[in-house]
């Protein structure tokens, strides 16, 4: 009888602890290994369509992997700007990101062409170059740096982030309407330089900080693209936006090295495939974004401009000539040479 009461305690305590072990093992698609967790990060609100596009990649990325590969989303710059993003990915203490094409300029000095005003002819041409061969000529020269050596991360697709357009408390219609004014850029000397060519006031600041800026006259107006303009309620205090589309920089999603080298082939094709998949839903939704950031414009009063933007072409040739130089050079006239 002891001996019976010995063998159902050792079966009783064997399916206890197979209990435990299922209950406490790490998740996995496969039934063996463990879920990989990593992070991504932006520095736009989540009602802003770039961030549709990071929510689709990581969605994206979890089917493709069976769940076995999993992104946790920081919008709002809650993981820090875009410099210190960069930053991060190169030490591999985050994962991934979006970032603006200027951004990537201070790590990648060829990404400055980016940055060129009136490289694009139009959307058209926009996306013509973004999905072929020099899109993708660019995005794999983001893994270099200017001295030749690992940047520390590399890009994986282009998100639309539309053209860059003024908005101001007067109406901008030529180049001459800026002289005088504070407008604020991007902290990007190409920016800065276009700025200057226009006759503006170069004002650099923190994206974070324009609305007070402008609330307080700091600077008199910015530049953007509408989704921007509405999600950041620019349009309270300036009610003047006029499309002059003086530049068009893509973002660019980013992965850091450190993490890529982490991952199997198999598990880099999933992030390539979920990246692709991001880029052209993200597209969609931008349009969507923009027409309806356009109805809200119109709703809260705002005059729309649609300028002739030939004399601000004009006044920019300089800034286009002072940047096309060696590998610049090189790829703006790859650019150009894109037909539609």
């Amino acid at each position: 009888m002891k001996k019976a009461y010995l063998t159902l305690g050792f079966l009783v305590g064997l399916v206890v602890a197979s209990i435990l072990f299922a209950a406490f093992k790490p998740s996995s698609s496969d039934g063996g290994a463990a879920v990989k967790r990593m992070k991504i990060a932006h520095g736009l609100p989540t009602n802003h369509p770039v961030h549709a596009g990071i929510e689709h990649f990581a969605e994206r990325v979890s089917v493709y992997s069976g769940g076995q590969l999993k992104f946790d989303v920081f919008p709002n710059g809650q993981l820090g700007s875009e410099t210190q993003t960069l930053e991060q990915m190169q030490s591999g203490t985050l994962d991934a990101a979006k970032v603006g094409g200027a951004t990537l300029g201070s790590f990648v000095p060829v990404a400055k062409v980016f940055s060129l005003p009136y490289l694009f002819r139009d959307t058209e041409h926009y996306w013509s170059v973004l999905n072929g061969e020099v899109g993708q000529e660019l995005l794999d020269i983001l893994a270099t740096n200017g001295a030749g050596n690992p940047s520390g991360f590399r890009g994986l697709s282009y998100f639309d982030a539309g053209s860059r357009n003024f908005y101001a408390k007067k109406p901008i219609t030529k180049p001459s309407d800026l002289v005088g004014l504070k407008i604020r850029v991007m902290n990007d000397p190409v920016a800065i330089d276009t700025m200057k060519a226009m006759g503006a006031s170069p004002t650099p600041i923190s994206w974070g900080e324009l609305y007070t800026a402008l609330q307080q006259g700091v600077v008199d107006g910015a530049e953007n693209n509408p989704p921007s303009y509405v999600s950041s309620r620019h349009f309270e205090i300036c009610k003047e936006f006029s499309f002059d589309h003086h530049s068009r920089i893509p973002d660019v999603l980013i992965i850091s090295e450190k993490t890529w080298a982490s991952l199997s082939d198999e598990e880099q094709e999933w992030l390539r495939q979920a990246a692709a998949d991001a880029s052209v839903f993200q597209r969609d939704a931008w349009a969507a974004g923009v027409a309806e950031a356009l109805e809200q414009m119109e709703a809260q009063g705002v005059t729309v401009h649609e300028v002739d933007p030939q004399p601000f072409m004009d006044a920019t040739e300089s800034v286009r000539a002072k940047y096309a130089e060696g590998a610049v050079k090189e790829l703006m006239e790859q650019i150009q040479a894109v037909s539609k």
